[in-house]
């Protein structure tokens, strides 16, 4: 199983179409056998849906998204889990012990603008959860 978790420095991006990047996962039952970083292709309409799928995506874990991008999802397969928020190590803990549950969206229609790919400052309240990726060892 192939897993996306919309990234934005160490965290869950709260909107999965603007975060910076995505952290991918390839399980095995609650092994984590891969974990890489790509990069946010850009926000259109469907293309990240169709990115993901390229990367052998099952499922996206993100703060939030509107019903357009979950018919996107659909339409590729790929199951969307939302209103998950915290640390990205946090997240694929409870993913490797089997808690982890999604909830409703935490971003409204258009909260996203001006969020993740164009963004230039960090809106998380500790600051050691800004972090750049390639800053970060795996």
């Amino acid at each position: 199983m192939k897993i996306a978790i919309s990234t934005d420095g160490n965290v869950v991006a709260e909107h999965f179409g603007r975060c910076p990047s995505y952290t991918m996962l390839e399980m095995d039952g609650d092994n984590v056998v891969s974990r890489s970083i790509v990069e946010n292709p850009g926000h259109e309409p469907g293309r990240i849906p169709q990115f993901l799928n390229e990367q052998g995506a099952n499922y996206i874990i993100s703060g939030g998204m509107g019903m357009r991008a979950i018919g996107f999802f659909n339409e590729f397969k790929i199951k969307t889990i939302l209103g998950i928020s915290g640390t990205i190590d946090d997240v694929i803990e409870k993913l490797k012990q089997g808690k982890l549950e999604g909830g409703e969206s935490l971003c409204n229609p258009g909260a996203g603008k001006g969020y993740g790919v164009d963004k230039t400052a960090c809106d998380h309240p500790n600051e050691d959860d800004c972090e750049h990726e390639e800053e970060r060892s795996l």
